[in-house]
């Protein structure tokens, strides 16, 4: 009987020394697969960084270019004025000609 039960504890020895090495590589997969999600987190987030600036770069050049149109229809607007104003000029200089 001794020798039966010895048997069984070697058996379960050896099945849970097994068990654990299992385990030990189990966790060393997991290892590796958290150091690869974490590399490429590191990526994505180092990708969004550079796709944040180019954005926020090109939002300075599209506010540049907005206030340059913006200064560019208030000459254009008050050139229309100046033309205006030269217009009444000749028209009023036109007629009172005609009435001499």
């Amino acid at each position: 009987m001794r020798k039966i039960l010895s048997g069984i504890s070697m058996v379960l020895v050896l099945a849970l020394s097994m068990w654990g090495c299992a385990t030990t590589s189990d966790l060393d997969k997991v290892q590796a697969q958290q150091k690869a999600t974490d590399a490429k987190i590191d990526q994505a987030i180092q990708e969004a960084q550079a796709a944040k600036a180019q954005a926020n770069e090109a939002k300075m050049k599209a506010d540049d270019a907005a206030t340059r149109a913006d200064n560019a229809i208030k000459k254009a607007e008050e050139r229309e004025r100046i033309a205006e104003e030269k217009e009444k000029k000749a028209d009023a200089l036109f007629q009172k000609s005609m009435k001499k």
